[in-house]
């Protein structure tokens, strides 16, 4: 069971990462007709690939549907702000055994930060050494 997040979705692929962006990006809940031509403009994908991409998103519990005036609208389970933490969670867990050690020395060594990326990382350190940072389960 994982250390950081409090409930495991199943892991997203990179076409099901976009496709989900794009529809937090929308702020509201779109249809898969919206979410087709958005990738057909951007991607090239037709209609069905974006239908099975959105299906499997539903599947893992990243989308909820529900059915308006006859068409089903899909909106994002979660805030983005909050995917984005169960998704770097998540890989913290899987990925790199529960140490972001990994990580911070990624940031650290390879990264390519803006000034307000550092000053950003910045506040979050001395938030965790003012004991802010740590939530409790």
């Amino acid at each position: 069971m994982p250390s950081h997040a409090s409930k495991v979705q199943p892991p997203i692929g990179r076409a099901e990462l976009e496709i989900l962006q794009h529809i937090q990006s929308c702020g509201g809940p779109v249809t898969v007709r919206q979410v087709a031509e958005h990738v057909l403009r951007t991607k090239g994908h037709v209609r069905t690939t974006v239908l099975n991409v959105m299906a499997r998103l539903v599947n893992k519990g990243y989308l909820v549907r529900r059915k308006r005036g006859g068409v089903y609208e899909y909106s994002p389970r979660v805030p983005a702000r909050q995917l984005v933490r169960n998704l770097v969670s998540e890989f913290v867990d899987r990925a790199l055994g529960g140490s972001a050690s990994p990580f911070v020395a990624y940031l650290a060594e390879d990264a390519r930060l803006s000034p307000e990326d550092v000053a950003q990382l910045r506040r979050l350190v001395d938030e965790l050494e003012a004991g802010e940072g740590r939530k409790t389960s």
